[in-house]
């Protein structure tokens, strides 16, 4: 196999194994809120969203070691350990109890750290200038697989189901940890890039080294943690809470993740992977991702109760401002999909270009960034209303998109400054 081969399987066997993970964490981050409500048993106390604002503090808090961690046993072992970590998590919720539910919280943070550094090593050194930007989108298109084959399981599963019993939380959980595993020892399929290749490669094309700088503002990574945080655990508990959809809408937290999965890979594939071919560049992309979410949310505010986010297992019977419709919750589901993955292939893209040859702390910086925010964010979800989260989503991603289009000049300048050089 070819340098340039290797190099591209390491790419889609990194990305069946973070689909294979997360097709069990990102559904048991959708789910979690909803199982925990039903659960029988008067002696747990746990809140899904205290949870995750655990999970992404500790993430922020544990990026300051996460380049070390990786620099001494590298991101293959890096990321075996950590995967560990996110079974242990999910396998949690087949015998809960409050204690190990937050312990293994703090743990699935340091491991989130250490994992997401590494992926981003493991692109970056696997990628060239020319690459990066179609190897995000294939890592990307890839990842995003799993919202849909994990939420089309837990429709099959819940179909119909009223109330989440027992028997069926215990024969989910247990599948979505074998399917972590899985994805835990394909990163033992990865090989080293040949050396000489990477010289050769360097040596026809170029590829910036600069270091991070105060210029570099990592504000572009806010938006991102928030709508993370929304599309992945709030949206879902919001549907599922809305008893005007019927004895259906606990099983319609399956099918907005499907959609949200089918937004996320078709933008990863279109924009990630077709983008230089098409020479759209990143700011018309990360314009239309914001655009697109401006979109989801108003219709949002328009057709999801405003207290959906905090109602009680029984759900609620307020509307907002029109009949609540099953079709137009779905639509919104596929745009908060399509804008997350036009921001996140674009920041991968732009992060590998800026800092080839420093990539493991400036992951970390932008892991920090987008962690902190989450974090943040699903504490506010324990007590704000869907309209004032919504708002916040809607500042923090103007603001988000403005600095992206800043740090993107940025890099268009060192790149003419090293096209001008070279000559």
């Amino acid at each position: 196999m070819s340098p340039e081969g290797k190099k591209l399987l390491n790419i889609i066997i990194l990305g069946f194994g973070f689909m294979f993970m997360f097709t069990a964490f990102q559904t048991c981050g959708n789910i979690e809120q909803t199982v925990i409500k039903s659960f029988n048993s008067t002696e747990f106390h746990g809140s899904g969203y205290t949870s995750m604002a655990i999970i992404y503090g500790v993430f922020s808090a544990s990026n300051l070691i996460a380049p070390s961690v990786v620099a001494v046993i590298g991101p293959q072992l890096s990321m075996f350990f950590s995967g560990l970590l996110y079974s242990l998590y999910i396998a949690m919720f087949i015998y809960p109890y409050t204690w190990s539910f937050y312990t293994a919280s703090v743990l699935v943070g340091i491991a989130a750290a250490v994992l997401w550094t590494a992926q981003g090593n493991v692109l970056t050194i696997n990628s060239t200038d020319s690459t990066i930007g179609r190897n995000s989108g294939i890592f990307w298109a890839l990842l995003q697989f799993s919202l849909f084959f994990g939420n089309l399981y837990i429709y099959c599963a819940w179909h119909g189901h009223v109330h989440i019993t027992d028997q069926d939380r215990r024969t989910v959980f247990i599948s979505l940890t074998v399917i972590s595993l899985v994805g835990c020892f394909l990163f033992f399929l990865l090989r080293k890039p040949d050396s000489e290749s990477s010289s050769s490669a360097e040596a026809t094309e170029p590829l910036l080294h600069v270091q991070l700088s105060p210029r570099t503002d990592p504000m572009p990574a806010a938006p991102s943690g928030l709508e993370l945080t929304f599309y992945s655990g709030v949206y879902g508990t919001c549907i599922g809470a809305m008893m005007s959809f019927g004895q259906d809408a606990k099983s319609l937290i399956g099918i907005s993740g499907i959609c949200i999965g089918v937004g996320e890979i078709l933008g990863g594939s279109v924009f990630g992977i077709l983008n230089k071919r098409i020479g759209f560049g990143r700011n018309p992309i990360v314009l239309l991702g914001f655009i697109t979410h401006i979109i989801a949310f108003y219709l949002i505010f328009l057709n999801i109760a405003s207290d959906a986010p905090l109602a009680p297992e029984e759900g609620t019977d307020l509307e907002a401002f029109i009949t609540p419709s099953v079709g137009v919750a779905l639509f919104c589901s596929f745009l908060l999909g399509l804008g997350d993955s036009c921001f996140n292939t674009q920041l991968l893209s732009i992060i590998g270009f800026m800092f080839h040859d420093n990539s493991a702390p400036a992951f970390a910086v932008f892991k920090f960034i987008q962690s902190i925010m989450a974090a943040l964010a699903f504490y506010y979800s324990n007590y704000l209303l869907l309209h004032w989260q919504l708002l916040i989503l809607v500042l923090v991603g103007f603001l988000g998109t403005i600095t992206f289009f800043k740090v993107e000049h940025m890099a268009n300048s060192i790149r003419r400054q090293s096209d001008y050089d070279s000559i």
